[in-house]
């Protein structure tokens, strides 16, 4: 360190270092996540080509050696000379920052990717990238790579190792990019088949009629393609995520309409269920904390429910008007909007913050769904969506009563928290942590191994119900949930405030077996349901327990998984005593901290939405009525010690 500070001092970083230097500024981080983005990046811009009318096909290819290939039958990246750089539109395109034909709204009219920082920022990142181009009955080719450059004393990436050059002739239009992530920069080069598969099912769905392939040559030659093409478009998507649950009508309704550039389209469809799904979509890309599109198209579904109430009678003038709950109670909706020079705003980028949205949104759906309404060929939808309204609302009441219940410091409250509830000492909620613990037992450990000045233990008695298939007044009658809304302090559902929580990190401990793996879910599903703000704002974590101890002498491994069991041993040589753990309490006090509750050597998962419409559909499989879909997800993807089950990313306290 020193005193002085002067213009020398000053780095300045040329073309695609400051992508290198700080990757996470630009793809969120180094792991899992990050590297998908990369691939999401390319297949954006393909995406585009074809939302903007200039092709019908996008096929991803997952090769074998690790990398990643995508290509599109649209317009091609322009070839010929940039007038004011002097090379080609190809190298402008992969090796500037904040370069591309997506500012100005001539070339694309919407687009996912705005900034021009996509494809030169998955260069930067990859130790390799190919670029072929089809356009004028001829094939371009140009090459890239990130080398070390030994006079720098430093990897220069991105750099062209080739010019673009004239390698054959074709009749096929479009780009193809392939890349190989680089290990220099990322923790993990294996890109996951099911991620993948997910993100382009999901593309389809919003991009009607446009074919997507995906080829994984990882996989059997049996497995190794699936194609996804879905003329109905979002009106499919919500079947698909219906599929789990009973519709209250047959159709989907549809409502779609263009004004002042921004174009709109929805699809809706009523269940017996009573929670809302909404999953909205600006250009494609998901908007998860909602924004001005959502806003308009609640307001004005309600406003055109109501009225039609009052229409067909079942309203009086004297009776107040339903609320918005009360029309989305059961309700799966999936928006998609389009707009030129969209804004996206919260924690995560995830919601469309352009004001004049809004209007535009609430006009249209307001008199389309009028229109629908009163339309007598739709009579039994408008019937359903009725009494399913009606209902909501004659056991709101019901709810409200049980929510203040909840929130009242009564003696029906406040006597089976205070037996529970091991409170901490320390007065900051941000400092502070609530253990939720599996069972009497791991909770009286937890309690004696804690560091009381930032740890509470709330230990479970028995097993809460699956809030899946209650309402929020069945719901509030349970006392373990009841309990847990007192410990944390927020609210619950509408009610529900993020300022008033107690503890900024929500850990659930459970066994690492099937009971625990019950729990663990059906506290997940009762928090995505009524405290959804919790995991988005990524408070809810699951703590991670050893499944062996295995000793030799003063020497002590802990193993948190089967398939790490054999090199511990084979490292312990022979002599050495191991113990299967049942449950968490089995452990000493000792133990369960030094394993699962030390900040200094645990392991959490922290719990993200990343993908709102997959938790919707997972939630749905694992905890709704159908019991054989449920059985065949289970005996296929279970594992119920892995961290890589939940939605979120490993990370040590350390």
């Amino acid at each position: 360190m020193t005193d002085t500070y002067s213009a020398q001092d000053l780095q300045v970083l040329e073309g695609l270092d400051a992508v290198r230097l700080r990757p996470g500024m630009y793809i969120g981080s180094t792991g899992s996540r990050g590297l998908h983005h990369l691939l999401w990046e390319i297949v954006d811009n393909a995406i585009d080509e074809a939302a903007n009318g200039y092709g019908d096909m996008v096929r991803v290819t997952l090769l074998k050696d690790g990398g990643a290939c995508v290509e599109d039958n649209g317009r091609g990246i322009p070839v010929d000379p940039h007038p004011k750089l002097g090379i080609s539109g190809v190298e402008v395109v992969f090796t500037k920052l904040h370069a591309g034909g997506k500012f100005s709204g001539k070339n694309y009219a919407y687009s996912g990717g705005l900034h021009g920082v996509g494809a030169s920022v998955v260069n930067a990142l990859s130790r390799r990238l190919v670029v072929e181009v089809y356009s004028n009955f001829s094939i371009y080719r140009q090459s890239y790579e990130s080398v070390y450059d030994e006079k720098l004393n430093k990897i220069v990436p991105g750099k062209p190792v080739t010019s673009l050059e004239r390698v054959g002739g074709t009749r096929k239009k479009g780009s193809k990019i392939s890349f190989w992530p680089d290990e220099r920069v990322f923790e993990d080069l294996s890109f996951n088949h099911e991620t993948v598969e997910r993100r382009l099912r999901e593309l389809a769905y919003l991009n009607r009629g446009v074919r997507i392939v995906l080829t994984d040559e990882r996989l059997s030659a049996e497995e190794r393609t699936v194609e996804f093409c879905f003329q109905g478009g979002i009106e499919d998507y919500v079947r698909y995520l219906n599929d789990q649950k009973t519709p209250l009508h047959e159709d989907v309704i549809y409502l779609e309409g263009k004004r002042d550039d921004i174009l709109f389209s929805c699809a809706i469809q009523l269940t017996d269920g009573y929670n809302e799904s909404v999953f909205s979509y600006v250009n494609s890309i998901p908007t998860g904390e909602g924004g001005t599109h959502e806003t308009g198209f609640k307001a004005a579904y309600t406003k055109a429910m109501n009225e039609y109430l009052r229409r067909q009678g079942a309203l009086k003038e004297k009776d107040q008007n339903l609320t918005g709950e009360d029309y989305r109670e059961g309700m799966t909706a999936v928006l998609s909007c389009y707009v030129k020079n969209p804004q996206f705003e919260g924690q995560t980028k995830g919601r469309l913050g352009n004001s004049e949205v809004r209007p535009v949104v609430e006009a249209l759906v307001y008199e389309q769904m009028s229109l629908y309404l009163e339309n007598l060929n739709h009579a039994s939808t408008a019937q359903a969506l009725l009494e399913k309204a009606m209902s909501a609302a004659s056991v709101r009441q019901a709810a409200r009563r049980a929510k203040d219940i909840a929130r009242q410091r009564s003696s029906l409250e406040a006597a089976p928290l205070v037996g529970k509830l091991s409170a901490c000492t320390g007065k900051k909620p941000a400092e502070n942590e609530l253990l939720i613990v599996e069972g009497d037992s791991a909770g009286g450990s937890a309690k004696q191994g804690r560091d009381r000045r930032f740890q509470a233990i709330l230990p479970l008695r028995g097993k809460p119900l699956n809030a899946e298939k209650k309402r929020l007044d069945q719901v509030l009658q349970n006392e373990e949930f009841r309990t847990i809304i007192t410990a944390l302090g927020t609210g619950i559902g509408e009610d529900f405030k993020l300022e008033n929580l107690k503890y900024h990190k929500i850990i659930i401990l459970a066994d690492a077996d099937q009971d625990g793996a019950h729990i663990r879910a059906i506290l997940l599903t009762f928090f995505y349901r009524y405290m959804k703000e919790l995991i988005t704002e990524g408070h809810i974590y699951i703590g991670m327990p050893p499944l062996y101890r295995v000793q030799k002498g003063s020497a002590v491994q802990y193993v948190y998984d089967d398939r790490a069991l054999p090199p511990v041993l084979k490292q312990m040589g022979k002599g050495y005593a191991i113990q299967r753990y049942k449950g968490l309490g089995e452990m000493n006090p000792e133990q369960l901290w030094e394993t699962t509750m030390n900040p200094a050597g645990r392991t959490l998962t922290q719990v993200t939405l990343q993908d709102a419409a997959l938790a919707e559909k997972m939630v749905s499989v694992l905890m709704g009525e159908k019991v054989e879909q449920r059985k065949e997800y289970i005996s296929r993807y279970a594992d119920f010690n892995k961290a890589d089950n939940f939605e979120g990313r490993v990370t040590g306290d350390a």
